[in-house]
């Protein structure tokens, strides 16, 4: 099984002023952190509206609802007009991770010894991120993000209306 970084939404949140660094090899000033946010955000947290305001109200089309629902950021066409922010009914996309600067996060594929933590775990005064053999778990609200992420959020779920 293939160690992947695990981030815990719901920590995550309760900090104010993430201390959590980046290695990112190809950019030693990268925020990697911030990125990694946007993609557990959008990825578990995106509410999928069938209209997505978010997608429609973006000024440069930065913003493509995919087949599967999930909402993705075109890095270089985003202003960090935070429009998408201001226009997301439900309040899940957070101005704070839609940076102008891109930064990304590569999960230190193939950049770490044997035995060797990526540098965002041991900066992460909150505990939100780990890395090791995690699988998703809907029971326990533990999701899968692309290969290399699971994150944990409370998911939300749309009721049916009654009347």
């Amino acid at each position: 099984m293939a160690k992947r970084l695990y981030i815990d939404l719901v920590k995550c949140r309760q900090c104010t002023d993430c201390q959590a660094k980046c290695s990112y090899y190809y950019h030693p000033f990268n925020d990697g952190i911030c990125s990694l946010r946007e993609i557990a955000e959008f990825g578990a947290t995106c509410r999928q509206c069938e209209k997505a305001p978010c997608v429609t109200g973006c000024p440069t089309e930065a913003l493509e609802k995919q087949e599967n629902g999930v909402v993705k950021r075109y890095n270089m066409r985003c202003v960090a007009c935070r429009t998408c922010a201001y226009a997301c009914p439900f309040g899940t996309i957070l101005p704070e991770v839609i940076p102008y600067a891109v930064s990304r996060c590569d999960y230190c594929i193939g950049r770490l010894k044997d035995g060797e933590l990526p540098v965002c775990v041991g900066g992460c005064t909150e505990g939100a991120i780990e890395y090791g053999d995690f699988e998703p778990d809907e029971k326990a609200h533990r999701f899968l993000i692309g290969e290399h992420l699971v994150v944990h959020t409370v998911p939300w779920k749309k009721e049916a209306f009654q009347s």
